[in-house]
Parts: C-alpha cells; sequence; structure tokens
C-alpha cells in the first residue's frame, strides 16, 4: 500500500529558503552550470548554514510523533538541481536532523509544477521568478526575505504572523482602497461587515496550521497582522468566523508599522503582500513575500 500523503500536511521548501546559498549561488552565476557542479562536490561535506525557513520547517517537523502513523506533517524538497548536485543539500538535511525524505530535483525546470503531486499547500524559494511564477500559475508561493534574525533552539513554540488582505483573503478590498480615498474603504467594508472576503493565496496554509493548532495545543501561535482598523476590523471578524478560524493575537494598526507589535511577537516567521511592510521586519524575523494581488502589478 502507497504512502497516503493526502492525510498529511505539506509544505513544499526549495533549498534556497531552508539553506542560505549564496556563495554556492554566485559561482554558478560567475562561472557557469560545470564549475557549479565541481563546486557542489569538493564542498559536499561542508554543512550549509540554516535558510530563512529553516526555523518554521524545523518546528513544523517538531510536530510529529515517533511513530510514522503518527506524524501529521511533511515536507518537501523542491529543487532546481539534478541529483547530483543537489547531494550536499541532503547531507545538510542529514546533518540537522530533519526529517525530510521526500525531494524533486528537475535540474533547472521549475519544480513547483509538482506541488499538487504531493498536495503541498505553501512553497518557499529565495528564487523571485520561480515564487513570481508559481502564483501567476495559481500555485500559493512566497520568495523568502534576506534577514540577520538568528534563531532559538531553546524556544519550541511556533510563531506565525499573517498580513490579511492579499494573504488570508483576496484583494478585492485592497483595490478599492487603491482607486479611492481611505474613506470610502472605511464606508465600503462597514456596507460588507458581515460579508466574508474571497480566500486569498494562503488561506489554504492556514488552514493547515489551525488543524495543527487543535493536535499541538499551545505549542502554536498565529497572528494577524493589518494595517485596518476599527471599524474595518469587523470583516476581518467576519471572514475568521466563517473559515472557523480561530487566532490568537491580532493587531488593527491604522497604519503603524507592523515591526512596532511584531519585535514583541517574535516570529519564526511573517507572510505580507507588500515589500514595504516587510523591510521593517525582516532584519529582526524571518519574513516571506507574497506576490498577490494589485499591489504587486506594478
Amino acid at each position: 500500500m502507497g504512502f497516503n500523503i493526502e492525510q498529511k500536511f505539506v509544505v513544499a521548501v526549495a533549498s534556497s529558503a531552508l539553506f542560505q546559498l549564496e556563495e554556492s549561488d554566485a559561482v554558478f552565476q560567475r562561472l557557469g552550470e560545470e564549475e557549479y557542479r565541481k563546486y557542489q562536490r569538493e564542498h559536499e561535506h561542508e554543512v550549509l548554514p540554516p535558510g530563512v525557513a529553516f526555523p518554521l520547517i524545523k518546528r513544523l517537523l517538531r510536530m510529529n510523533g515517533g511513530d510514522s502513523d503518527e506524524k501529521i506533517v511533511e515536507v518537501v524538497l523542491l529543487s532546481k538541481n539534478d541529483p547530483d548536485t543537489g547531494l550536499r543539500v541532503f547531507k545538510s538535511i542529514q546533518h540537522y536532523g530533519l526529517p525530510i525524505s521526500r525531494a524533486v530535483f528537475t535540474a533547472g525546470r521549475n519544480p513547483y509544477l509538482y506541488m499538487d503531486s504531493f498536495g503541498a499547500t505553501l512553497f518557499l524559494s529565495g528564487n523571485r521568478g520561480d515564487v513570481k511564477d508559481a502564483m501567476e500559475r495559481g500555485f500559493p508561493a512566497g520568495c523568502v526575505y534576506p534577514t540577520e534574525y538568528v534563531d532559538d533552539d531553546e524556544d519550541d513554540e511556533l510563531r506565525i504572523a499573517f498580513d490579511f488582505d492579499g494573504i488570508i483573503a483576496d484583494d478585492s478590498a485592497e483595490k478599492v482602497y487603491q482607486q479611492g480615498k481611505l474613506d470610502s474603504f472605511i464606508e465600503h467594508e462597514v456596507m460588507k461587515k458581515q460579508e466574508p472576503l474571497p480566500p486569498g493565496p494562503l488561506l489554504k496554509f492556514l488552514r493547515g496550521i489551525s488543524k495543527l493548532q487543535a493536535v499541538a495545543q499551545a505549542r502554536i501561535r498565529v497572528a494577524i497582522c493589518t494595517a485596518r482598523s476599527a471599524p474595518a476590523h469587523e470583516r476581518v471578524v467576519a471572514t475568521l468566523r466563517n473559515l472557523n478560524i480561530r487566532i490568537d493575537e491580532a493587531f488593527f494598526l491604522g497604519g503603524i508599522e507592523k515591526g512596532r507589535v511584531l519585535k514583541i511577537f517574535r516570529p519564526h516567521i511573517f507572510f505580507d503582500d507588500q515589500v514595504g511592510h516587510i523591510e521593517g521586519v525582516a532584519n529582526f524575523a524571518p519574513s516571506v513575500h507574497v506576490p498577490f494581488g494589485i499591489t504587486n502589478q506594478k
């Protein structure tokens, strides 16, 4: 009987999100494929430093029990390397004790095309072009943002922060804001305060996290961090109620910098559709840009 991955919560991650690959990528860009292949073989036993998505992936995998039947989280490596050049990544995975056993190597082609094969709820990569292409094809994806964050290995809790519009919900309300004035946006949202917003690109991922919370209890905390303020906040609550998703903390900031509250929440990953919001957070927290909606069409 085959492995029933449909019953798992699956996240797909590129090696560029899981590890720091700037040095080897520079070899590829400067010297080409053959020298890159040689470099990877020569450095095969050198462990790669953790990347932006590492704290998230590490904590997600900790949700699994010791018995294979108890494993509820599956992480799949999707790589543009071939198996030869990708061997260094798997050796680093083994070094850190990450229980990742499934992978796709595509030798330069787009690996996210295999997301549906594994039922993945999210694809994380350090390649902006791949993430943009994935989103345009309807795959939920995010590009990790450079950070100087240092993880605390003794912190077992997993904290995730999401922007709301363009991330959990679609950008239909954001379009109203972009087309008019703040007063018009507030009037629109108050009028529709009981009408749930359509789903955004990372709703499936949040649903999976919400189910994990029920199993992991206090080990996961989820926050919504949005530029909305009262009274436009009611539509956020109505949408979450309709989805039957419970949020631990919510920040309705009304234009205040998100970093001011996220420094206290200390997320292990923060998702936002606007680079301007991420830039104020990425220096102290792992952050992901999700290129979705009207704010990313320029």
